[in-house]
């Protein structure tokens, strides 16, 4: 059977160093960083972690290397989502739809501007830019949905 495949009630830090791909050391640099990780330590000291601190590494992970949250604010989109009730698991750092809006929409075949509009002075403001983005997302899907057709 694979490895993989065991299933076990604690994990040492090696086990979990190679399942996530990570340094020992920074494992043990997050537990000091977030205090949501803090696997429980057996009677000779070592760390074992379940399978929920490996969930939780993991998602660390994907905020700080994949979305380049920094530490802080890592930190802070964590206990903003435990303070939600929110699971923490990668589905939960996508932004919701936007909600349809009552105007009428531009068919498929049409390309929406791609670049957002400027205020007089020249400089793109917050609301274009985060309106570009989400049309920008929207075509993106469209698009990844044309290509698995």
């Amino acid at each position: 059977m694979p490895r993989e495949a065991i299933k076990k009630l604690y994990y040492s830090i090696g086990e979990v160093s190679e399942a996530t791909d990570l340094k020992q050391y920074v494992l043990r640099y997050w537990e000091s960083e977030f205090p949501q990780l803090s696997p429980a330590k057996n009677r000779a000291g070592n760390r074992t972690y379940r399978e929920k601190d490996i969930e939780l590494v993991n998602f660390i992970k994907t905020l700080l290397y994949e979305k380049k949250y920094t530490i802080e604010g890592a930190r802070q989109k964590l206990k903003e989502l435990q303070d939600n009730g929110q699971p923490l698991n990668v589905l939960s750092l996508e932004e919701p739809p936007p909600p349809p809006s009552a105007a009428p929409s531009k068919p498929k075949d049409q390309p929406t501007s791609s670049k957002p509009s400027t205020s007089p002075q020249g400089e793109i403001t917050p609301e274009s830019y985060k309106k570009f983005l989400t049309n920008l997302r929207t075509e993106l899907k469209q698009l990844i949905e044309l290509i698995d057709s």
